[in-house]
């Protein structure tokens, strides 16, 4: 198990970090560090002796943080920033159709499972609609509103 990243690797995070009860002096649920953020790994450990664990320095948010190395990449790696991530509650904004058949109208809620960035087509997302897994827009789709105004995604 040889680590990707070594120490004072420059990296950027992929999604969206909260505080799991591991941060200490931050109400759980507590957005830590936003996706795309930077900073340098200042040491790689294991967890449970089979995952790697970077702890990474974010100087502009004065954050120290703990990931695995699936939620890093390199600072060199294109980053297409994206709307929405995994998880996140979404509705689809248009009609969305298989092979003539209609399988989800619009305001129809969804759940992001995957986020697609490498596609020549911009932003792609697996999204969930009930039992339909679709590939889906980014244009397609916006975010589920909470309360007045305030929306699922924070990017």
């Amino acid at each position: 198990m040889l680590p990707k990243y070594e120490f004072g690797d420059e990296v950027r995070i992929v999604r969206n970090v909260r505080n799991d009860g591991t941060y200490p002096g931050v109400p759980i649920g507590t957005l830590l560090i936003r996706r795309g953020s930077t900073g340098f790994v200042m040491n790689v450990g294991t967890f449970l002796q089979d995952q790697l664990i970077y702890t990474v320095n974010f100087l502009e948010q004065d954050k120290i943080v703990g990931f695995r190395e699936e939620e890093l990449v390199s600072i060199d790696d294109v980053w297409i920033p994206s709307k929405f991530e995994s998880r996140e509650k979404v509705r689809s904004r248009i009609t969305l159709t298989v092979r003539g058949e209609v399988r989800v109208t619009p305001g129809m809620e969804g759940e992001i499972l995957k986020v697609l960035r490498d596609g020549s087509d911009g932003v792609q997302y697996q999204v969930i609609f009930h039992d339909h897994v679709l590939q889906v827009p980014e244009a397609a789709l916006e975010a589920m509103k909470l309360h007045d105004d305030e929306e699922t995604s924070h990017a």
